[in-house]
């Protein structure tokens, strides 16, 4: 066991009682706290915001593990805590969807407890690296508290828009956010806008962080992530 791991707390959200029972043995034995929840309902009446991590079924009764998600990434206190989807659902589509809505890994089923006990390990020692205050990347800084943002220690003047774009998809490293999830987590809700407003504030925040641009992403047909490589197509 290992002691640094004995803080972290983990939920399993799955229907199925028997998975829930090993994985919470699982996880218990390798030094976490876990705790289970039947459906995603019953879920949310736990306080989420304590846990480090969800391992969340997909494919519930009622709410789906997707749903869930998505409800879970627009709440100020649950946003970025991580979750690795635990589903039969295997197609492109649906591991696209999955990410989409910022997961931090996908696991298909039947899987391997020691697979899963590892997928855990790893997301969560990325999360140790993560700071609550900064977004880094090499001469890039976005500043958390007071919503400012550096290149190189020069300030970058950024809309309050521009910011929350940056913010989003800086603090998701690799996940791809469609255009409309885009309009709905950072637009107020009483603004009408469409899409292409997504691609114009796109291109001023791609001007304005300069050498990095390029890792601005899009992706034809889903939409934006913001990733550490460049790619000939992806800059477009």
């Amino acid at each position: 066991m290992n002691p640094g791991m004995e803080q972290k707390k983990i939920l399993v959200v799955d229907d199925e009682r028997d998975l829930c029972v090993i994985l919470l043995f699982n996880l218990q034995a390798c030094g976490y706290q876990a705790d289970a929840a039947f459906s995603a309902e019953e879920a949310l009446q736990k306080k989420i915001a304590d846990f480090d991590l969800l391992l969340l079924d997909v494919m519930m009764p009622g709410m789906s593990g997707f749903d869930l998600a998505e409800r879970l990434k627009q709440g100020e206190e649950t946003r970025n805590i991580p979750i690795i989807f635990l589903t039969a659902k295997n197609t492109e589509d649906d591991t696209l969807q999955g990410f989409s809505l910022g997961a931090d890994d996908y696991v298909t089923k039947p899987f391997s407890v020691r697979e899963v006990m590892a997928r855990v390990k790893a997301v969560l020692s990325r999360g140790a690296t993560h700071s609550d205050t900064m977004l880094e990347h090499e001469g890039l800084v976005v500043n958390l508290v007071n919503k400012t943002v550096e290149i190189d220690g020069a300030p970058v003047a950024l809309t309050r828009t521009e910011y929350e774009l940056l913010r989003l998809l800086m603090g998701n490293k690799g996940m791809v956010f469609g255009r409309q999830q885009l309009l709905d987590r950072i637009w107020p809700q009483d603004v009408i806008v469409t899409e292409r407003t997504v691609d114009v504030n796109i291109a001023r925040l791609r001007k304005k962080i300069k050498r990095y641009a390029a890792c601005l992403v899009s992706r034809t047909g889903f939409g934006y992530s913001f990733e550490v490589t460049r790619d000939k197509e992806q800059t477009s």
